[in-house]
């Protein structure tokens, strides 16, 4: 699977396709393991006092803005429907730091290669399961994803977007790691599903490996996969339509994947 993604382009996309507020600053373009990037949550275990009460007051609002609605209406109204939960986009480093990792040092040397979880054992592997079942799931949001073509003999990056050029909503899941000391790491992994069977990935990557890809999460479902408990949450992981999306190769010369 790919080692490199597209971070969002233009701030309000964050609002337009995933409902945050945008990042202060929007950060680097060309997302490779270890480099911060953003991915998108309802809440941290031990959250801070100002974003606690943030959610707090948010669902306050949402709660007092439904109960004015309810008693301007003459007749009687259906009930209301569940207050939804504000999203947080937080930062993170892209490749994970499990939480019972010793040192800084072996959890960066760990984290290169914890930045994908394949979904048949992000339950039960050492490195992903504990974030599984504590629910820390999260949406990893992008613009594109690099992948290797090699039905030339070599490896030739290729650019797969959305075909309506629309971000990308990934699923992952994230941790919390933190030094003796108090510092704090918060890092994520991309959820991967295999792609044997998929009418565009299964041409790319390595010739007799086995082929896999983001989960890219409809966007109807980004509530119910943040929500949904650690049985269920495999339900979601699935290739997205080989038809919704486009392949472009990256052109030659450019030493950057993605042209940025």
């Amino acid at each position: 699977m790919s080692t490199q993604y597209e971070a969002i382009k233009a701030p309000a996309l964050y609002t337009s396709a995933f409902q945050v507020e945008p990042p202060a600053e929007m950060g680097e373009r060309k997302m490779i393991p270890r480099r911060p990037g953003f991915f998108i949550t309802y809440s941290l275990s031990g959250a801070t006092d100002a974003e606690n009460a943030a959610r707090k007051a948010a669902l306050a609002e949402q709660a007092a803005a439904q109960a004015t609605a309810d008693a301007a209406e003459a007749e009687p109204a259906p009930a209301a429907a569940p207050v939804a939960t504000p999203r947080l986009l937080v930062p993170g480093q892209w490749g994970l730091v499990p939480h019972w990792v010793k040192s800084a040092s072996d959890g960066q040397l760990r984290a290169t290669k914890l930045v994908n979880a394949k979904s048949d054992n992000a339950s039960t592997s050492t490195a992903f399961r504990d974030a599984w079942l504590n629910n820390q799931r999260c949406i990893v949001p992008m613009m594109a994803f690099v992948t290797d073509d090699y039905r030339t003999g070599k490896a030739m990056p290729t650019r797969i977007a959305r075909v309506d050029g629309l971000p990308m909503g990934v699923a992952g899941i994230w941790a919390r790691w933190t030094d003796d000391d108090g510092t704090e790491l918060l890092s994520y992994a991309i959820i991967t599903v295999n792609a044997n069977a998929h009418a565009l990935m299964n041409r790319y990557q390595q010739p007799g490996n086995d082929k896999t890809m983001p989960a890219i999460l409809n966007e109807g479902a980004y509530d119910a996969w943040l929500r949904s408990t650690a049985y269920k949450a495999k339900e979601f992981l699935r290739a997205y339509p080989a038809q919704k999306l486009l392949a472009n190769p990256v052109e030659k010369g450019r030493k950057n994947p993605l042209g940025i």
